[in-house]
């Protein structure tokens, strides 16, 4: 029997569609992809850098925040969001994750609010407050500006919820080494210097998502090191920025999204020029693309999520009259305006506080495990963090509130800046001397209730 041309078109049609469906079924993971460009439409206050006296004079390039939604064969769901941004403080960070789960029912050990730590975005929230002189025009521009950062956040979530599709998952760690432990080795005489000192970790972490027709849909990356390249006056990425933009040209179509791992120790030197922006940006995009053309791990479909807000104990503040012999003795200005503002607290009659509510996030990504730490996280805790889970473990910092650097154990003892950064992040105290065990033993027990731990 002869068929005619409406008959055959449309067993073409049912033909692709079956091929389709077959395809769609063959696929564990869905994944859905959303960005959001947060460039401040406006001059406003930068973050980062106390020595900086005026707002924002222009754009270097835009600044993003991006999603990317995953979703396992038994329906559990997880969003990667990635900001080109200094930090999350907690009071943004929570409104954001309590709107998410009021729209969308995505608990906080479901949500990743990871910032880049760029030194050359806006200022959010009340993150700081010590740190900027800021008059009241600033002031209502960075309220003005939070707000729009949240509903842009947020809407972007929904967005990639409704862009769920068929994907495959692939993950693997490359290596670059632009990195510097600026702890261990003087900036100042960097050209000197035959040998850098560590600690370092020099791994890439990277996931590839594939979709259905075998493109690249997106791109989830990180490294451990300070976006300080920049400090003038322009918004930008950072060599982040600089990576994310490389690797969308490279793979056209596909989303980049950039995580903060344990930079707070880890410099890029040398820096202060454009050109080395770009260039650390482009060595971090080749170790990803090398990543990327390599044989990855498929990852399996299972998405666990585990999370919890660790008590972690300040060190006992100083009192009314040890904050006035510091504000007398001290040269730096942020640091008297932080003691002034301590001891006029405790002249109201406020109670400080003595311990932090800290963020500890475990994932488990078809058994790739991801540890999102809060703060300035240093170094020593991916290394620590990688010898009880494994090398190929992922491990970020700067992660769902940046509160304060968060030392090791012989940081917090040897003092200086890292050790010392409740004066520049606004807590009444250092921390107390074991939150390194603390932290350590949480990211166990939640590794633990996802099985991440029992073949180690």
């Amino acid at each position: 029997m002869k068929l005619s041309p409406f008959s055959l078109a449309l067993a073409f049609l049912a033909l692709i569609n079956s091929v389709f469906a077959q395809n769609s079924a063959s696929f564990d993971w869905k994944a859905g992809i959303s960005k959001a460009d947060i460039t401040p439409k406006m001059a406003m206050p930068m973050a980062g850098f106390a020595s900086r006296t005026h707002s924002s004079e222009g754009t270097l390039h835009p600044i993003w925040a991006k999603a990317l939604v995953l979703q396992d064969s038994k329906g559990n769901k997880a969003a990667m969001i990635s900001s080109d941004l200094l930090g999350f403080p907690k009071n943004v960070s929570d409104r954001i994750r309590d709107r998410i789960k009021l729209n969308f029912g995505l608990e906080r050990a479901q949500i990743l609010l990871n910032s880049s730590h760029t030194h050359s975005g806006p200022v959010i929230g009340d993150a700081l407050t010590d740190i900027y002189i800021l008059d009241n025009q600033q002031i209502e521009s960075i309220k003005q500006y939070t707000q729009i950062l949240e509903d842009q956040i947020v809407k972007m979530v929904g967005e990639a919820l409704r862009n769920l599709e068929p994907v495959h998952l692939y993950a693997q760690n490359g290596v670059t080494r632009f990195q510097v432990n600026r702890r261990n080795n003087a900036a100042n005489l960097l050209t000197q210097l035959t040998e850098l000192q560590g600690p370092n970790d020099y791994a890439v972490p990277v996931i590839k998502v594939l979709n259905a027709k075998g493109d690249i849909k997106a791109i989830a990356f990180g490294y451990a090191c300070h976006p300080t390249v920049l400090n003038g006056y322009d918004w930008s990425g950072d060599y982040p920025g600089f990576t994310q933009i490389e690797l969308e040209k490279t793979y056209p179509g596909a989303t980049a999204l950039f995580f903060q791992s344990a930079g707070a120790d880890q410099n890029p030197l040398p820096r202060n020029t454009v050109p080395l922006a770009k260039q650390y940006g482009m060595e971090l995009a080749a170790a990803v693309v090398r990543v990327l053309e390599e044989d990855m791990r498929k990852l399996p479909s299972g998405l666990l999520t585990g999370y919890s807000e660790l008590d972690l104990p300040l060190s006992t503040p100083p009192t009314e009259v040890e904050y006035t012999n510091f504000i007398s003795s001290t040269t730096i200005p942020y640091q008297k305006r932080w003691a002034e503002r301590m001891r006029e607290k405790i002249r109201r009659g406020e109670k400080l506080i003595s311990s932090y509510p800290y963020p500890v996030q475990v994932w488990s990504i078809g058994n790739q495990p991801v540890v999102s730490l809060g703060g300035e996280l240093l170094i020593e805790y991916s290394i620590k963090i990688k010898q009880m889970l494994g090398a190929d473990a992922f491990v970020f910092g700067y992660s769902n509130d940046v509160m304060a650097y968060v030392p090791s154990s012989m940081v917090l003892k040897e003092g200086s800046y890292e050790g010392e950064s409740h004066t520049v992040y606004g807590l009444p105290s250092k921390w107390q001397v074991g939150i390194e065990t603390r932290i350590l033993n949480e990211v166990i027990q939640l590794s633990e209730k996802l099985d991440l731990i029992k073949n180690k």
